[in-house]
Order: structure tokens, then sequence, then C-alpha cells
């Protein structure tokens, strides 16, 4: 392993909303060191005190950036937090159907990454299943937004959601080689009985009931069908953050068995 597994706080959701400071602390008593917060703008000094109480550090954070109005507001909050990388983690499968499609984004992100870069950060994309389910003449419309993409633009690949989008993920890492990051880690089915969009919902940020049993057939990492082991082979440099979307479980059980999997597997 080429570090102590991250946390996507996502995963948390429910309990961030009803205590913050409390939900950081449970994450740490787990053994994690480092944790991806979403959203973070608006509550960044309640993330930096909790951050602070519980020894947490934030290499990366998503946010939506693409589509904002205001990027550097995004860009102070996450210099207040330590966030070294910010990843904007969404943009719908209906903005991702023709090559112009492809190149729009590619040029956005472009623009972003130079202005993160002008104050000391990172930028990335992260993925879903569309960009690889999506084709243009054969080619996921994921090949074509990296023929767009600076070679400077980080990439965080969920490793689930490329496997179920079609991906041959461990050898498109062995691929992308150190453009790709970070990892999020999550096991489950890869085919049969998924839900692979976002129901209700036009952005990853929109919480529902809904959203959590669409989503409950992910497992922790080693007990699906993804094939964990060889994607972490495939790029050991890259920081795993452990993710669930949604989850059947108590989740907080559901990191920790992700936690001592990484523990005894990623070596």
């Amino acid at each position: 392993m080429s570090s102590t597994p991250s946390v996507q706080l996502y995963t948390v959701r429910d309990a961030i909303s009803a205590d913050l400071q409390g939900a950081i602390a449970r994450v740490a008593d787990i053994g994690f060191t480092k944790v991806e917060p979403y959203a973070f703008v608006d509550r960044a000094d309640e993330f930096e005190k909790a951050f602070a109480a519980s020894g947490i550090s934030a290499p990366s954070g998503h946010a939506p950036v693409i589509d904002s109005d205001d990027p550097a507001r995004t860009f102070d909050a996450a210099a207040q937090l330590g966030i070294g990388t910010v990843i904007d983690p969404f943009i719908p499968s209906d903005r991702w159907q023709t090559a112009d499609d492809a190149a729009r984004i590619a040029d956005r992100v472009n623009e972003l990454q130079v202005q993160a870069a002008a104050v000391g950060l990172g930028f990335g994309y992260h993925n879903h299943q569309w960009e690889f389910a999506n084709k243009v003449d054969g080619r996921s419309i994921y090949e074509l937004f990296l023929d767009g993409l600076s070679p400077d633009v980080v990439l965080e690949l969920d490793t689930y959601w490329s496997t179920v989008g079609g991906a041959d993920t461990p050898e498109l890492l062995r691929r992308l080689g150190d453009r790709v990051q970070f990892l999020h880690i999550k096991d489950g089915p890869v085919q049969g009985d998924i839900v692979t969009t976002l129901p209700g919902s036009d952005s990853a940020l929109n919480v529902s009931d809904a959203l959590v049993t669409a989503f409950s057939s992910q497992l922790p990492a080693g007990s699906g069908d993804v094939g964990v082991a060889a994607i972490l082979e495939a790029a050991p440099h890259a920081l795993r953050v452990v993710e669930f979307d949604g989850y059947a479980g108590d989740v907080f059980e559901g990191i920790a068995a992700s936690f001592a999997w990484l523990a005894e597997n990623d070596k």
C-alpha cells in the first residue's frame, strides 16, 4: 500500500449531517487518518475544527467546481482545510453524449487546473459508470475526455463504477500510470441487479432515501466481483479512498471492513 487509506466522507453523510465532529471522530476511531470531504465550502470552519480534534488530514476533497461561478471560493476553502487536490465529483450522463461534450468538459477542467495551480492546488475529475458506458464510434466518452485533457489534471478513478461501466480497470490504470492519483475503492456486483444512475437527482450531492436504496448492493472491498486486488496492484502509487454511495448495513462497520481488508491485502 502506498499509504494508509482515506475515506470519502460522502459515505457517512447522514452522520455528518447530524454531528460533523462526532462523525469525524468515529472515522478516526476506525483507524483512518485521512479523509476526502465533500461539499466542504460552506462548512469549512466546522471541518477544520473536527480535523484538528481528531488528528485528520484531507489530501483531497470533492466540490462541484466545473459548473461553479466562483471557483476561487472553493479553492480558498480547500487551502483552509489543507486539501491538496480539489476533485469535481460529478457531471451527469446527459452531458457525456458526444465528442463535443467530452471536449467541452475537458476544456473547462483544463481551465480550472490552471486556476488551481496558481494557488498551489491540484484539480481533477471523478468518474461514474456512464463515462465508460457511453460510446462514440466505439470509444468510451472517457477516452475522448482524456484526449483533450491536460496531463497536469489529476484523475481520481472510481474503480467500482469504471468496472460496472465496462472498463478493464487494471489495464486502464496501467495505461494511465501516475495520472491517476486517487482510487475510489468499493466492491459489489458488476452485472445484474445494479442501479447505475442517480434516480430523481441531477446532482451527486442530492441525497435521498431512494439514492441510498439504489446503491445498497455495494459491498466492502474484497466482498464482491470487482477484482479489487488486481486494481490495487495496477496502481500502487495511488491513494486508496474507501467509499460507498450507499450501503445496506451499518456504514461505519462497512468502512471498517474495507479498512481491515486493505490492511491485510494491499501490500
